[in-house]
């Protein structure tokens, strides 16, 4: 690299080929395992017959729900662990690791086959005979608590499996009888399909001396697999050795341990040999998680000014045939943490029904849930402002939280905003995006037969926080004076290798590229904490190491007295230096380290911090009403995301957080067929994934407040491009349209979609 490219540390491993994702790890007399799928949405399994598996060259053993639950496997662990409406708690469906006796989606593992090599397992599973007694099949959430509707679990009446309230129901409907306007609106947050770079995949080994596994899998953070596995398996979480080196993508969707993952443990140790599995493309469509899949209904009430008095919330999610372990946590609990956005809602009141459905599994996907909140929030509020005839930017500055309430409390009981500046945001999205020559341009496309709009998205949302007691991190030294570092993050493009480096560098006056980062490492020391999720990385495990190069420091500074002959108290530490007071005698951080290694050896711990990051962005559109295409001109962003570290790993996370929330809003959908439960949308060829050609300019701008509730001051920043994109790019296709007097379309905007909508209101449709 040229002298002073501030580029990523890990780049050139991974552009150049050099990386090594899960397929790439092998082990010596491994084996090779395929499954075999469900082909259809419900049905009762009648027989398997694996003799012509078992007949074909290369099989070395077939797998079958009967193993998965005499070894006892369990339902994947649950974060929802607290009550719902009226005190009920969640009802987790059980889960074999292979299907026993009944499929409930398609895709769904019914055996594994194990060959000496990964062609062999795949014909093998492919010959194994299976009869079906078929089942009706219901894909719909609101579908699935219809009365009448096919029950997918006896012990779980109604589908429902969780009933979750917030807020203050009595006091909210007080509010909206009082109100002089009330706005409503639906919104449809369709499924979608995590497709990180890397498919599925693991590598599996049991070691009867020490009675442990290894497994070489995707992971989001040691922690967080290693817990999901245990209690899948019963295992206990010490003797699984989780590895990962790099990861084609986490998304939210690499966090739990999946049902092949604990099977092919299972058959590893059965065997006494290695058993590898790397999924197809079609795989992971089918089986990896999927993420949104809820029906959005609000309400808001406003005085005759336009002041917001309440806002009632009610979800309708669809959690499919069985339970993630984030999947109800994300969908219940956080977003009664900003369900008033960034707006002085005094009371509010929420509602959230988990409904199980013949689908894949949904889970956390990048926002985990913080998307619909502010989705929902946002499409209100400009709403309200056009039935009510007042600019969408003055009812929104009229309602936000002043900079000086902050630290603010919300009507949620355990919500508190720790800093922000809504109308500064907004005052500099307005100025960045050429807001107010806005209706020029669109005087201009209408010359060219184009629709024009523009739309702003405001958005706040929890970030960080997790169920672990504390995060913890842990320096260590070399006998050449250099540093490594031990935390429990999961990396999966973010940077960790270059910022961690750099922010432990910067505390002990060190080089960066003298210390180096060791993730979720299962030989390094044993660590509390939990990985990448919730944009937590930066304040928690940044946070930590920070703690522990402060440790380090004051170690030195007992070393260096020693070395100098001085008291403590004559040293003073700066840029990496001891130095005793007044004078030029000194020593360096790097000289100690070299002379006493391990003496210096640190670990650090915080309280899992929570931060509020916040934004405003703009988008502007052009449609061609003939075509129904929609191009997104212009996008500016500008985010409050605490202290920045890091720009370029900054912008790089908010430029992909934001594809991901354009993806969502222009073309990317999960579809079912609603009579055969099929997924109609499993390829490329079928499902919309976002692309560069189809991405705008993104100009970003940071306007940041750094946050009271970590040591380094930062906020999250991994998942607020989406969050902020979804309401954004909604909001402006909205007023392209409106002149058409559409206002409302549900996503994804794509051409078909848009052409239609506009034909109907033509009266053409």
């Amino acid at each position: 690299m040229s002298a002073g490219f501030k580029g990523r540390r890990e780049d050139l491993r991974l552009v150049t080929g050099q990386g090594k994702y899960t397929s790439d790890w092998n082990l010596p007399g491994q084996l090779h395992g395929s499954f075999l799928r469900s082909d259809r949405a419900h049905a009762e399994i009648v027989s398997l017959d694996m003799s012509p598996a078992r007949a074909t060259p290369g099989v070395v053993a077939v797998f079958t729900g009967a193993d998965t639950a005499r070894a006892g496997f369990k339902s994947t662990p649950q974060l929802a662990r607290y009550p719902g409406r009226g005190g009920a708690t969640i009802k987790v469906p059980h889960r074999d690791g292979l299907a026993n006796g009944r499929v409930r989606f398609v895709g769904q593992e019914v055996a594994l086959v194990v060959a000496k090599t990964a062609l062999a397992a795949q014909d093998a599973a492919e010959k194994i005979g299976v009869e079906y007694r078929d089942l009706p099949a219901v894909v719909d959430a609101e579908a699935a608590l219809a009365p009448g509707a096919e029950q997918l679990y006896p012990e779980i009446p109604g589908n429902l499996c969780f009933d979750y309230e917030y807020g203050d129901e009595a006091g909210t409907d007080s509010a909206f009888a009082q109100a002089a306007h009330v706005t409503r609106i639906t919104l449809d947050s369709k499924r979608m399909v995590g497709n990180p770079m890397e498919p599925k995949a693991c590598l599996a080994a049991y070691d009867a001396a020490s009675d442990k596994y290894d497994l070489y899998v995707s992971s989001q953070g040691l922690s967080l697999m290693r817990g999901s596995a245990s209690g899948i398996t019963g295992i206990p979480a010490e003797r699984i050795m989780v590895h990962a080196q790099d990861v084609g993508g986490g998304f939210g969707i690499r966090s739990d341990a999946y049902a092949e993952y604990c099977v092919s443990m299972l058959a590893a140790k059965a065997l006494g040999r290695p058993v590898k599995w790397t999924s197809s493309r079609s795989e992971t469509f089918l089986s990896d998680y999927h993420g949104r899949a809820a029906k959005l209904t609000g309400e808001l009430a406003l005085d005759k000014e336009g002041r917001f008095l309440a806002i009632r919330i009610n979800w309708i999610v669809n959690t499919g045939a069985y339970l993630s372990t984030p999947g109800p946590l994300i969908n219940t609990l956080p977003p009664g943490l900003h369900a008033i956005n960034l707006y002085r809602i005094p009371v509010m009141y929420g509602r959230h029904r988990l409904a199980l459905t013949n689908t894949t599994p949904t889970t956390a996907y990048r926002g985990a849930g913080r998307p619909n909140v502010c989705y929902l929030a946002e499409r209100l509020v400009e709403e309200a402002a056009r039935e009510m005839k007042i600019d969408r930017l003055e009812l929104r500055r009229r309602n936000f939280i002043p900079k000086d309430a902050f630290p603010y409390k919300t009507p949620h009981p355990h919500s508190v905003y720790d800093s922000g500046d809504p109308h500064g945001l907004v005052d500099e999205a307005v100025k960045q995006a050429e807001w107010n020559t806005f209706d020029a341009r669109r005087a201009e496309s209408t010359t060219r037969g184009k629709l024009r709009g523009i739309g702003c998205g405001v958005f706040i949302e929890p970030a960080g926080a997790g169920g672990a007691p504390k995060e913890e991190a842990m320096i260590r030294f070399g006998e050449s004076g250099n540093a490594v570092l031990y935390v429990l993050a999961g990396p999966s493009g973010q940077g960790h290798e270059t910022v961690y480096p750099e922010v432990v560098g910067e505390a002990l006056g060190m080089d960066p590229e003298n210390i180096t980062l060791r993730a979720s490492d299962p030989d390094g020391p044993r660590l509390v904490g939990e990985g990448t999720i919730g944009s937590r990385s930066m304040m928690a495990h940044g946070g930590a190491l920070v703690v522990a190069a402060r440790e380090v420091v004051r170690k030195g500074t007992e070393l260096a007295a020693k070395d100098l002959e001085v008291a403590p108290n004559d040293l003073e530490f700066a840029k990496g230096r001891y130095r005793v007071k007044g004078t030029d005698v000194s020593i360096g951080m790097q000289d100690l380290a070299k002379k006493y290694g391990s003496a210096l050896d640190s670990g650090g711990e915080i309280p899992l911090p929570r931060s509020f990051p916040s934004g405003a962005h703009v988008a502007e559109v052009e449609i061609d009403p003939e075509t129904g295409v929609v191009e997104i001109l212009r996008y500016t962003a500008v985010d409050d995301c605490g202290r920045v570290i890091n720009h370029v790993l900054l912008d790089g996370q908010l430029h992909g957080g934001i594809a991901q929330g354009i993806g969502q809003a222009m073309g990317e959908h999960a579809i079912y067929d609603p009579a055969s439960g099929q997924l109609l949308t499993g390829t490329f060829m079928d499902y919309e994934m976002p692309r560069a050609d189809g991405m705008p300019e993104m100009r970003l701008h940071d306007r940041s407040i750094p946050s009271p509730g970590n040591p380094l001051g930062v906020k999250g920043a991994g998942e607020a491009g989406t969050t902020g994109a979804v309401p954004t790019v909604a909001n402006a296709v909205i007023d392209a349209l409106r002149p058409l007097g559409i206002h409302h379309l549900d996503f994804p905007y794509t051409p078909d979609r848009v052409w239609h909508a506009i034909l109907r209101a033509k009266g053409r449709a």
